[in-house]
């Protein structure tokens, strides 16, 4: 699938009151040539008719669900329109579309089902994030690796590339930012292989202040445990 066009890899952007930045974030995606999804869930703002001034495949949630039922809903509708790469980028514009290369080209080379984006293997990157955000994400890596026997070097990393199978096997049942452990616990229970590749997260004051808070982290921490007792 090396050869694949462009327009059967589909970006899912889940966006969330990104209004005063979808266009800006999507533009690059449209103008690369990849078929673009971009799910409103349930915004308060202007997004959805930013959306759909975009040539994108606009979806909309009528209320906010989560990032992670905004993903699910991207992905499902991606797959049906033929999808044979599916990629997760974030709406806040902190991601840059020359690393969906990055990410894809091992999918691309049949090597691995599923690539996980690192900003702690780009040394730049690593050098550039906030210090509370990277004791937040120091500290998930090994909460994850408790929960879903999976390591990585970055826990919440919003850039992801799956093969269509990966895509066809992996269902979000976590709505919220949780479902960034959940795919892992997913990942290994499907057997699929995976890789994290080095990419570059770009910081801003709007996108650190979109970011997920100390707090928001302790909740996803406690949906997953909870997850985990009642399964």
């Amino acid at each position: 699938m090396r050869g694949a066009p462009e327009q059967s890899r589909f970006v899912v952007v889940p966006a969330y009151n990104e209004a005063s930045v979808i266009g800006l974030t999507v533009r690059p995606l449209i103008e690369a040539g990849y078929s673009v999804v971009v799910v409103d869930d349930g915004s308060s703002d202007g997004t959805w008719d930013a959306i759909q001034q975009l040539p994108v495949y606009g979806l909309r949630h009528p209320i906010n669900l989560g990032q992670g039922a905004a993903l699910q809903t991207g992905m499902t509708f991606a797959l049906k329109q033929g999808a044979d790469y599916v990629v997760h980028f974030d709406a806040d514009g902190q991601h840059r579309p020359i690393d969906i290369h990055v990410v894809l080209e091992p999918l691309l080379e049949g090597k691995i089902d599923v690539a996980l984006g690192s900003r702690f293997l780009n040394r730049s990157s690593a050098a550039a994030v906030p210090f509370r955000r990277r004791v937040f994400l120091r500290g998930a890596t090994y909460v994850n690796f408790v929960l879903t026997g999976v390591l990585l070097t970055d826990a919440h990393n919003g850039l992801r590339a799956l093969t269509r199978d990966a895509a066809e096997r992996i269902q979000f049942r976590e709505n919220g930012y949780a479902h960034a452990s959940e795919i892992l616990h997913q990942i290994r229970s499907h057997r699929l292989a995976y890789a994290e590749r080095p990419i570059t997260v770009v910081y801003s004051e709007y996108s650190v202040a979109k970011g997920q808070s100390l707090w928001n982290g302790f909740n996803i921490v406690f949906e997953l445990l909870m997850t985990k007792l009642f399964q």
